[in-house]
C-alpha cells in the first residue's frame, strides 16, 4: 500500500513538516516519490519511521539518525556498528532517565515538604532548632514513608 505525507504523520502523531525536515535532513533515502514528485511511503518505510520517531524521542541528534539510517541502507555488513550505536545510546538514556527520576523525587520531596508546612502555617517546623536550616530528620521522615510504602506522589497531595 501507499501512504502520503498526511496519513503518515497521522498515523505516527508527527506533523508533515518534521517529515519534510527528516527528509531534507537525509533521514528518508528510503521513500519513494511519484511521478508529480510527491512522497509516497511504503508499508516497510513505516519500520524505518518508527527508529528514527524513537531515536528523536531519545534525544538523539538528527544527524546522528542521519548516520544511523546510513547504516541501515548499507544492509548487514554495518549490523554490529548498528547494535554499539543503539547500545550507546540506551546507555545514555538510562543515565538521563536516572538524572530525571533524581528530579521527580526531590520535587515530591519539596511537595510533601511545603505540604507539612502550610498544615503547620509555617516552614519553621522544618528547621533545626534556632536556624533556618532544613532538620536532615525532615528529609529522613519523608524518606521513611516512602520506603515503609507510602505514595510519593499522595503524600505531596494536599486534600
Amino acid at each position: 500500500m501507499s501512504y502520503s505525507i498526511g496519513q503518515v504523520a497521522a498515523k505516527l502523531a508527527i506533523s508533515p513538516y518534521t517529515l519534510r525536515y527528516y527528509d531534507k535532513e537525509g533521514l528518508l533515502p528510503f521513500v519513494d516519490r511519484n511521478e508529480a514528485g510527491r512522497r509516497r511511503f511504503k508499508d516497510n518505510d513505516f519500520n524505518f519511521l518508527e527508529v528514527i520517531v524513537c531515536l528523536k524521542e531519545a534525544g538523539v541528534p538528527v544527524k546522528q539518525i542521519g548516520s544511523f539510517i546510513d547504516l541501515c541502507m548499507t544492509g548487514d555488513t554495518t549490523l554490529q556498528a548498528r547494535y554499539d550505536f543503539l547500545a550507546d545510546h540506551e546507555q545514555k538514556l538510562m543515565a538521563k532517565m536516572a538524572r530525571l527520576q533524581h528530579t521527580l523525587d526531590f520535587l515530591r520531596w519539596k511537595k510533601w515538604y511545603y505540604k507539612t508546612a502550610l498544615r503547620a502555617g509555617t516552614e519553621s517546623i522544618h528547621y533545626l532548632p534556632g536556624t533556618n536550616q532544613v532538620d536532615p530528620a525532615v528529609h529522613a521522615t519523608f524518606e521513611q514513608l516512602v520506603a515503609d510504602g507510602a505514595s510519593p506522589v499522595e503524600l505531596g497531595k494536599i486534600e
